[in-house]
C-alpha cells in the first residue's frame, strides 16, 4: 500500500495555492494601473515628472506616443528607449515595425547605442503583437518599441501584463488621429516637432511639441521641449542654462 502522504501536507498545499491566488491578484490589480511601491521609473525634465504621479516614467508598463509628426515621436521613442538603456544596461532594446528604418547616427545622438538595438521586421499585425508580448516578458530585454499596429483592449492589456512580467518598458508608436479611442497603456502622449534654432552648417537640437494627454492619477499638460545633446538632457525650449539651473535648484 502507498505511504499516506504527512499530516501537513494538505496545509502546506493549501497555504502555497492562496499565496499564488493573491500573486495573481496583485498581477491583475497592477495592470489596472496600480504599480507596485517598488516599481522603478524613467526622468524625463521636472515639468514632465511633476505631471507623472509616479515622478517619471515607469519600467514595467506600456506607454502610448501619437505621432502627430514622425520624426519628433520617433525621436521622443528613442530617447526612452535610451533612458530604458542606461537604467537596466546589459539588457536588449527590441525595435518591431514593418520596416524598422534606424539611423544608428541619429539615435546615438539621443543617447541611444546601437550596439544593444535588435530590429525586427513584422509586416502582419498579429506577428508584431505577438513578437511585443514576448519581448515584454523577457526579462532580459530593458525595452520594446512596438510601430504601427493599433491594438484592441484585450491586446493591449495582454502587452501591460507582459510588461509587468519582464520588468521592462514598452512602447507603443502610432499615427495620430482625432478619436485614439480607450487604452490599456498607463499613459499617452502626442508629439509635434517645433521649428528649431538653427545656424549654419549646425542642424540644432530637435525641439518637440510635448503633450501628455492621459496619465492613470495623473495631470494632462502641454511643454515645449528641447533636447539638448551635449548634456544629454531635455530642457523647456528657449530656456537658458541659468534658467535651468534656477528651476532645478
Amino acid at each position: 500500500m502507498p505511504e499516506a502522504p504527512p499530516p501537513h501536507t494538505t496545509t502546506l498545499d493549501r497555504a502555497a495555492l492562496l499565496a499564488g491566488l493573491r500573486a495573481r491578484i496583485a498581477r491583475l490589480e497592477r495592470g489596472s494601473g496600480r504599480l507596485c511601491d517598488d516599481a522603478r521609473t524613467l526622468p524625463l525634465a521636472p515639468p514632465l515628472d511633476a505631471h507623472l504621479p509616479w515622478g517619471g516614467l515607469p519600467l514595467a508598463a506600456l506607454h502610448e506616443v501619437l505621432a502627430a509628426e514622425p520624426g519628433a515621436a520617433f525621436g521622443f521613442a528613442a530617447l526612452l528607449l535610451a533612458r530604458a538603456e542606461a537604467a537596466m544596461p546589459g539588457r536588449a532594446i527590441l525595435w518591431i515595425a514593418p520596416d524598422p528604418d534606424a539611423y544608428p547616427p541619429g539615435l546615438a545622438r539621443l543617447g541611444l547605442s546601437a550596439s544593444s538595438l535588435i530590429l525586427l521586421r513584422a509586416t502582419k499585425p498579429a506577428d508584431a503583437l505577438w513578437a511585443a508580448e514576448e519581448a515584454l516578458r523577457c526579462p532580459a530585454v530593458a525595452a520594446t518599441l512596438l510601430i504601427g499596429p493599433n491594438p484592441d483592449l484585450t491586446a493591449a492589456r495582454r502587452l501591460q501584463l507582459a510588461a509587468e512580467t519582464g520588468g521592462g518598458l514598452g512602447l507603443l508608436l502610432r499615427a495620430d488621429s482625432d478619436d485614439a479611442g480607450p487604452t490599456a497603456a498607463l499613459t499617452r502622449w502626442r508629439l509635434t516637432a517645433l521649428p528649431a534654432d538653427t545656424t549654419p552648417h549646425h542642424l540644432g537640437d530637435p525641439e518637440w511639441q510635448v503633450s501628455l494627454l492621459r496619465s492613470r492619477g495623473g495631470r494632462p499638460g502641454q511643454w515645449a521641449m528641447r533636447w539638448d545633446a551635449a548634456l544629454g538632457r531635455l530642457d523647456v525650449a528657449g530656456a537658458t542654462p541659468t534658467d535651468v539651473r534656477r528651476r532645478r535648484a
